[in-house]
This record gives C-alpha cells, sequence and structure tokens, in this order.
C-alpha cells in the first residue's frame, strides 16, 4: 500500500548489503533513488538492480567522512532531481579487535565514517527539506551493537549509540517543520562486512541459536522498512528506534 510515486529517496552506503536492500524497497514502492557509495564496481551493480526495479536512479561516488563530498553529492542530487524526500545515514565501517590493540587511527576512522558522515548527511538533508517547505524523512541505520556489549569493536558500537542519541535530537528539533527522524536497529546481517563473522562456523551457530527465527538476516529484510520510513503518510512517527533483529535482542 506504500506508494513512493515522484519521491526520491538518497541512501548512503546504498550499494550493498543492508542499505542497497532499502533503496531496493523504495525503489520497489515507486521511488526515484539516489546512492552513495566508495565502490564503483559495488554502485555499478547497485544501479543496474535498481534500474531492473523500474527506479530512476543516480549513483554517486561519495566517501561522507569528507564534508566537502557530502555537501557538493547533495546539492548535485537535489539539481538532478528537483528534490529529497528521505535521507537514509547507513554508510559504515566496523573494526574487530581486541580493545588493548586499539588505536587512536582505529576509533577515529570509525567516527569519521559512521557518525560525521551522517551528521553531514542529515546536516545537508536538513536544510535542503526546511528550505523546501514539504516535510521528510531521516533515518539512520545503527547496529545492536549499540544496545548490547560488543567486544572488540567497541568504537564501532560507539558510533552506532550516538547515531541513536542524534536521531532523537533531531526528531525534536525537526518536527515543527514536517520532518521525521527515526533509527533503523538491525541485528546479524548478511553483509560484506559480516563475511569474515560469518565464516566462524561456531560463532554463526552461536549467533542463530541465540536468535529465535533461527537465521541471520538479509538484506531483503530490509526493503519493507526502507520503504515504510520514507512514507510521507507516516506523519506521527518519529523518534522511533526500530529492531530489526529476528528477536535476538530479547532471547
Amino acid at each position: 500500500m506504500i506508494d513512493l510515486q515522484r519521491r526520491v529517496v538518497l541512501v548512503t552506503g546504498g550499494n550493498g548489503g543492508i542499505g542497497l536492500g532499502m533503496a531496493e524497497g523504495c525503489a520497489m514502492a515507486g521511488a526515484s533513488v539516489v546512492i552513495w557509495g566508495t565502490n564503483p564496481t559495488k554502485l555499478d551493480s547497485a544501479e543496474a538492480k535498481l534500474r531492473d526495479l523500474g527506479a530512476e536512479v543516480l549513483a554517486a561516488r561519495v566517501d561522507v567522512s569528507d564534508e566537502e563530498q557530502v555537501v557538493t553529492s547533495m546539492a548535485a542530487a537535489v539539481e538532478h532531481f528537483g528534490r529529497i524526500d528521505a535521507a537514509f545515514a547507513n554508510a559504515g565501517v566496523a573494526n574487530d579487535a581486541p580493545f588493548l590493540e586499539q588505536t587512536a587511527q582505529t576509533w577515529r576512522e570509525c567516527m569519521a565514517v559512521n557518525l560525521d558522515g551522517a551528521f553531514f548527511t542529515f546536516r545537508e538533508a536538513a536544510r535542503h527539506m526546511v528550505e523546501r517547505g514539504e516535510g521528510g524523512s531521516l533515518v539512520g541505520v545503527s547496529s545492536t551493537s549499540a544496545i548490547h556489549g560488543a567486544p572488540g569493536a567497541q568504537p564501532y558500537a560507539a558510533s552506532k549509540a550516538a547515531m541513536l542519541a542524534m536521531v532523537r535530537g533531531l526528531a525534536v528539533e525537526f518536527a515543527r517543520y514536517g520532518i521525521r527522524a527515526n533509527s533503523v536497529i538491525p541485528g546479524w546481517t548478511e553483509t560484506d562486512m559480516t563475511e569474515g563473522a560469518k565464516e566462524n562456523e561456531k560463532f554463526l551457530s552461536s549467533t542463530i541459536r541465540r536468535t529465535p527465527i533461527r537465521r541471520w538476516g538479509t538484506p531483503d529484510d530490509f526493503r519493507a522498512v526502507g520503504a515504510f520510513l520514507a512514507d510521507p503518510t507516516q506523519v506521527f512517527h518519529t523518534g522511533d528506534e526500530i529492531v530489526l533483529d529476528g528477536g535476538y535482542t530479547r532471547f
């Protein structure tokens, strides 16, 4: 029932994994889609998939940790489509090392992409939405590591917890403009980022046993929530944190 015809959705890290899943959901509902990524091969592949779904697509190579790139790329997207109705801050990097071996560089790299990138993306999208005066939707992709202990991934977990706090503040500040802000909290999902973890059979078995649905998620599981969060009729839904983890954090 969701109709995103004549709507434009931007997804950072939309060239694969959860980001592409949400972009596909929006495309299937009729939206035009802007995807940002840093891997040109994955960008080309994702663009082709979205076009096969009938969407008009603008794919751009953007490093969201670079403020200037985000500013100019957002302006280019607005110029191309005339509007941005929903912006998903999904781009992220992870780390996996014992805490005592973490370095300042490790910390800063995580924060630069996961948190600074989300800040730049939200700020530029919100500026456009406020100026246009027709509302919009801001969506931050967090992680279950933000709400439970994640050994060896403290910088990643900290950036994802900060994402939740930032989105809550956006929900309150921009409600007067008709701009909604919500977060998605994915559980273990099959993506390039988690490929190494999934290859550990003991770890995979342990996480599946703890998941009531008895499997990891896939990018397809995020199609519906992507379209839902971009739906302009959901005017009363803001400040929420939607957990998609197969029940992992409840067991």
